[in-house]
């Protein structure tokens, strides 16, 4: 199994390194990428620790930060409960449930939905609102698979299907993300390495009765017809992220998590991330996070992240709740709440 995993990861980090190298941004595209919600964050836990734990992230949490982290659970069965008060009155609603099959591997599903509100329909005509309002509907579905490959070794992958609707406009495509993880590098114990790629696919483009448009001819017997608008095609926002983490036994029964992780973007400025979390007995957490853009950039919002988390066991359920608070430039900071179940 060593040697199969050398021959797997020897391929794979040639391809990031040269990925890397070869400047997977070659220049920041801030705000001309297809589908940012993929970008958004979920999960109390692990945005507190500034989204940096790439290697060490497990269970139903995986999902959005590291497919492969899905193999690695204490549980049989997982969910968890999201809600996150994004800027400009946006509330970004997640649900993801992870069950583990044994030798086959631990498949995972997930929703994460955008609720914007209801917007007042302008026209030329009617620049004031005509009286009639529409509801955008921006909603990512998401099927993981994961499997550990040995008892340090991990891999996973997620397909999402990402729809987004504006009135009589809407737009589609899928999304794919791909994550190693490899824990115990070189026989430490608590260092552990993780690697992937997301967000990439087909790009995105619109379309609806909503482009289409009036096509009059004077002077002709004709009558009105219409013409339709052909819209941009965009890109998905892929990025690569490369993440280390090293978990210290401060005792028995305490324990401190230190992540780093480097995430290289296609439309925006890479970031650099450094996230904490001590741990007591299992039971209580606190948790410390920073992002910080790697080149002078006023154009990135983010920065520190803190929270703090209650794990208890009822029987044979496991009750998580976790509490996270995101810093924003601009725009007021983001309060986020998650429910975490395990069977």
């Amino acid at each position: 199994m060593k040697h199969a995993f050398y021959k797997l990861m020897v391929p794979m980090l040639a391809f990031l390194l040269l990925a890397s190298s070869s400047g997977f941004a070659q220049e920041n595209r801030t705000g001309t990428n297809a589908a940012s919600e993929l970008l958004i964050p979920v999960g109390a836990r692990y945005m507190a620790m500034g989204s940096a734990p790439l290697a060490t992230v497990s269970g139903v949490d995986a999902i959005y930060y590291n497919p492969a982290g899905l193999a690695i659970s204490s549980e049989n069965a997982d969910a968890m409960f999201s809600s996150m008060k994004y800027f400009a009155d946006i509330n970004v609603n997640y649900v993801a449930v992870s069950a583990n099959f044994g030798g086959f591997g631990s498949l995972g599903f997930s929703v994460k939905s955008l609720d914007i509100g209801d917007i007042p329909i302008t026209t030329v005509d009617a620049p004031d609102g005509t009286g009639a309002i529409f509801a955008p509907q921006f909603v990512t579905v998401g099927l993981t698979y994961a499997k550990a490959l040995s008892d340090r070794v991990s891999v996973g992958a997620t397909t999402y299907l990402v729809t987004e609707t504006l009135d009589r406009a809407n737009a589609s495509t899928v999304a794919f993300d791909f994550g190693v993880q490899y824990r115990g590098v070189d026989r430490l114990k608590g260092l552990a390495l993780g690697v992937a790629i997301k967000h990439v696919g087909p790009a995105m483009q619109y379309g609806g009765t909503g482009l289409l448009a009036p096509a009059d001819r004077e002077g002709d017997d004709r009558p009105s017809t219409q013409y339709q608008l052909v819209a941009q095609t965009d890109e998905l926002p892929a990025t690569l992220e490369m993440g280390v983490s090293y978990v210290y036994d401060i005792d028995e029964k305490s324990k401190l998590d230190i992540s780093t992780m480097y995430q290289d973007n296609n439309f925006s400025d890479d970031v650099a991330s450094l996230g904490l979390e001590y741990a007591y007995d299992n039971m209580l957490f606190i948790r410390f996070g920073y992002n910080a853009a790697t080149a002078a950039s006023e154009r990135y919002i983010y920065g520190a992240t803190v929270g703090a988390g209650f794990n208890y066991s009822i029987n044979n359920l496991d009750l998580r709740i976790d509490y996270a608070w995101r810093q924003l430039d601009v725009f007021n900071s983001s309060n986020v709440f998650t429910l975490g179940l395990g069977f």
